[in-house]
């Protein structure tokens, strides 16, 4: 059992953190740089954004890696780098998070699929690995395998994972509600087919991230829930769905709004709730607000 798993068999939810990306863009990262890149060239800037959530009550942070693999950093010429860059991802938001709070590995999807003949499954793997590989260099205490939508990649991803001895491994996906009503992944896979395919490979914690709002997730987590009564459920659901507005998206849910939903959340079986796209600190520090009051 890692940290993670033992914090939570001590009962009680946990606060994850809210959106990486928003906040590097407004400190300055342009379209068409490697917002990884900053882990080295700009270590202070991402501090300051996991440092933010560490004080709007997070009980854990995830690190700066989310396209941290050989295949995301390869076109900024940066393939060479994974574990250094990993590793300081680890180290920033470790020194961010002090000794109380939990680290997450950021492990996002590379964007290519084996059936399409782009990718073989040995060059995922060993990509995954040496990302893995540098994230626990840096000190984190569970990997998060996060927005999936292919189970050939998430199995591949956890694998690599579960060569780290002691970490927590997590697994979320992105799901998607069709016109019959159901959710499933991009790929078309099902809640049921993504859930058993990742609790198969080993995965200790599970969920959804991205793709829908609160009242999507509370949906989402309730159908987790009844497929498998013991699992720890782990979500991150965007503020919103998203919406164009004067030339911009944005995620509509205010932090109220969000935190007045947590109670739901936690009633279908959530045990660690964060946020995703559109959230911020504000969102963080009143659903934390919420959480843990006693």
């Amino acid at each position: 059992m890692g940290k993670i798993l033992e914090v939570l068999s001590k009962g009680g939810t946990l606060v994850s953190d809210g959106a990486w990306g928003t906040f590097l863009h407004k400190k300055g990262l342009s379209a068409d740089q490697c917002p990884e890149s900053w882990n080295l060239d700009r270590p202070e800037d991402v501090y300051d954004i996991a440092r933010s959530y560490v004080e709007a009550g997070a009980d854990m942070i995830l690190t700066n890696s989310f396209g941290g693999t050989p295949l995301k950093l390869e076109p900024y010429g940066l393939k060479d780098r994974v574990i250094e860059i990993n590793r300081a991802a680890a180290q920033i938001s470790r020194r961010a998070a002090g000794k109380d709070i939990l680290v997450l590995g950021s492990m996002g999807p590379t964007g290519k699929m084996v059936f399409m003949g782009e990718v073989t499954e040995e060059e995922l793997f060993r990509g995954f690995e040496a990302q893995a590989r540098g994230l626990a260099e840096g000190g984190v205490d569970g990997l998060l395998i996060e927005t999936m939508s292919d189970i050939q990649e998430s199995a591949l991803a956890i694998r690599a994972a579960k060569t780290r001895p002691g970490l927590d491994v997590l697994c979320t996906f992105t799901f998607e509600r069709m016109q019959s009503g159901e959710f499933r992944t991009m790929m078309g896979t099902t809640v049921e087919e993504a859930v058993a395919s990742a609790m198969g490979e080993g995965a200790d914690i599970i969920g959804a991230n991205c793709g829908n709002g609160t009242a999507g997730m509370i949906e989402i987590v309730s159908e987790i829930r009844k497929l498998h009564a013991g699992i720890p459920i782990l979500v991150h659901a965007n503020a919103g769905l998203p919406i164009y507005r004067d030339g911009a998206t944005v995620f509509p849910e205010s932090p109220e709004e969000m935190a007045g939903q947590i109670k739901l959340l936690v009633e279908a079986g959530a045990n660690i709730i964060g946020g995703c796209c559109g959230t911020t600190p504000e969102h963080i520090r009143l659903m934390a607000a919420r959480i843990h009051l006693k």
